[in-house]
């Protein structure tokens, strides 16, 4: 019987291993990128065309290769950086696996120049599907070439499987992003299509931060840094207020290497605890420097995941150095101490401990979106946990002009001339006898009982319900805004609304490009009310980025949610008796009421055998 096993030829290896380091034309820029920084360039320039599929093409200024080294680089496992297995636990450099340049002509036409500083002539390599097709001495300045071009060209399923050129080209930029922000001392170029989208001058690290994310971040950054016997961090990260609702502004570098790690992430997140609200994500562009014995980046074909042999010394590291940037620059949260529950009895007997702390609490000068409470009204204050003085003190018969005046529930058994209830606190009932609670609430009487309306998820689900339709029927009306706005974007987020255009138009937005990374609104969704175009667009974008992160969606309903939750009625809003009367028809008219898009319930129902039990049970 004939043997069965056998060795792949090179080229199925090399399409085999292609499938791993080079999953899209983001893989083979980094992967570029980063020989061209390990050959110690000064200035890299990055051309794409059609989002990468058509051309990928890297020049640099480094060290450049002998024609030797030229040949021997589309070979597999062949690298300069390591010589040893011992190696493998000092890497200081990108690349060390020698498979990225094999794994790109595998499925791709590559075209390599190169010329060293002392050579007289130059090395042009041209290799298609691992196959040499051509090699010959040319005339080249010092530095290296390389041109990837019909990326997938042999492999149609995969080509098949790319996304728009809009989704392709903003992973071009992320990718290109993370390289800049690792080496600002470089200078870097990048053009898509001709148009140049980035010209970053070496320099300081919040010079590159301004130079990728735009001049808004200048008076934003925070600078964090800390010295430790184990690691070194520094870098910078954002004031509270420019957290946002979606994730990818979040970099964190270990010996210059962008990695991905939610571990160290909530070290950051739980550093601005209080300061910013459950569901925003801050800015941080953190660099770590440890020691290569300690971690070990061979755990992931994509190298952006790494192994630390200490990683909680790690994550109270940095969640230290993000803590003392934020109190040194006064934007944490002052402790309240009166709330402690081991000195609560003995300040609220002690009559100077009681002033000290009423003191405190009229000097707050910090309090973060979580800390905001609403105030309280009337009797609910003696209910209140920092109100014990007033608790204290509380006396019906007397009325303190200093302070809010307490509104109280008299009975009319003590009474007979003052009204049950007082008038300023008597909700206005609406010709249906529907009234808002809280102004977050809706209750209207029914024939059996109470209906209690949740008036933001009620709309939300009335809003996404017509968003949804109005996507599927491109039938969106739109109102011409009287000024238009302009709006500048990142370029990532310049070439997602490019994509979602066809879209944004169907639900009644009318824009034009104006200008490099920027758009013209010219019209909003009809019956829309808002104060300023820019903030709702903005808002609606970073809503999308959001979900996309965080759930499964397709670009519609992704849309219809997020205007949905954009526009809807927000908690706090003083409804009139029409407008709760209508939202609770227009809720019934839709196909699913019971819940809001994010699955929450809109309303529940109580029959007045529920409420009896309440008061005969």
């Amino acid at each position: 019987m004939n043997d069965m096993i056998q060795l792949l030829p090179d080229a199925i290896a090399n399409q085999i291993a292609a499938g791993e380091v080079v999953q899209r034309p983001a893989s083979a820029l980094k992967e570029l990128l980063e020989n061209a920084i390990d050959a110690q360039a000064q200035s890299i320039q990055v051309v794409i065309k059609d989002a990468g599929k058509s051309l990928i093409q890297v020049i640099d200024d480094g060290l450049g290769m002998s024609i030797t080294d030229a040949r021997m680089c589309f070979e597999r496992h062949a690298t300069s950086k390591i010589r040893k297995s011992d190696d493998l636990f000092n890497i200081r450099t990108h690349g060390f696996r020698g498979e990225a340049m094999a794994s790109i002509a595998a499925v791709a036409q590559v075209e390599l120049k190169t010329k060293r500083d002392g050579d007289e002539l130059g090395t042009l390599i041209q290799v298609e599907s691992s196959t040499v097709k051509k090699q010959e001495p040319i005339v080249y300045q010092r530095g290296t070439s390389v041109s990837v071009k019909n990326l997938f060209c042999n492999v149609p399923a995969r080509r098949n499987f790319l996304k728009s050129n809009a989704v392709e080209t903003k992973h071009l930029v992320e990718e290109f992003q993370r390289v800049a922000l690792a080496y600002p001392k470089i200078s870097f170029s990048f053009y898509q299509n001709d148009m140049e989208l980035f010209k970053l001058a070496g320099g300081k690290l919040s010079k590159r931060i301004v130079g990728i994310f735009g001049k808004q971040y200048r008076d934003k950054l925070i600078v964090c840094q800390e010295e430790s016997p184990h690691i070194n961090i520094h870098g910078y990260i954002g004031k509270p207020e420019q957290a946002k609702k979606s994730r990818g502004e979040q970099y964190f570098f270990v010996n210059n290497r962008f990695i991905k790690s939610n571990y160290l992430g909530h070290a950051v997140s739980t550093a601005f605890e209080s300061l910013i609200g459950q569901d925003q994500h801050p800015f941080y562009v953190l660099f770590l420097d440890i020691d290569p014995k300690h971690i070990d980046i061979n755990v992931h074909p994509t190298k952006t995941e790494i192994k630390f042999d200490d990683e909680r010394t790690i994550y109270g590291v940095v969640r230290a150095a993000v803590k003392q940037a934020l109190g040194a620059h006064h934007v944490v949260p002052t402790i309240d101490f009166s709330l402690d529950v081991n000195f609560t009895d003995t300040w609220s007997r002690d009559t100077e401990k009681r002033k000290e702390v009423g003191l405190e609490n009229n000097y707050r000068t910090y309090r973060g979106p979580g800390m905001a409470n609403k105030d309280s009204k009337g009797w609910e204050q003696l209910f209140q946990k920092d109100h014990e003085e007033r608790a204290i003190n509380f006396d019906p018969e007397k009325n303190n002009t200093g302070q809010q005046e307490l509104k109280t529930f008299p009975s009319k058994v003590n009474s007979k001339d003052e009204p049950l209830v007082s008038e300023i606190n008597k909700p206005t009932l609406g010709s249906g006898n529907t009234f808002q609670v809280e102004q977050t609430y809706i209750v209207t009487q029914t024939s059996s009982g109470l209906l209690i309306f949740d008036q933001q998820a009620t709309h939300q689900r009335i809003l996404y319900e017509r968003y949804a339709s109005q996507l599927d029927q491109s039938k969106g009306a739109s109102q011409q805004c009287l000024f238009p706005q302009n709006i500048r974007l990142s370029p990532a987020d310049f070439a997602l609304v490019m994509d979602l255009k066809e879209e944004l138009s169907d639900l009644g937005f009318q824009l034009s490009e104006f200008g490099q990374h920027a758009i013209l609104i010219n019209g909003v969704p009809a019956d829309i009310h808002i104060t300023s175009e820019k903030i709702l667009f903005e808002e609606l974008l970073e809503q999308f980025k959001h979900f996309k992160n965080e759930l499964s969606l397709n670009k519609k309903e992704n849309l219809a949610r997020s205007l949905a939750k954009k526009t809807s009625i927000k908690r706090g809003d003083k409804l009139q008796s029409q407008e709760m009367e209508n939202l609770a028809g227009q809720l019934f008219a839709c196909q699913n009421p019971n819940y809001s898009p994010e699955g929450s319930k809109t309303f529940i129902k109580l029959d007045l055998n529920k409420i009896d039990r309440f008061f005969y049970s």
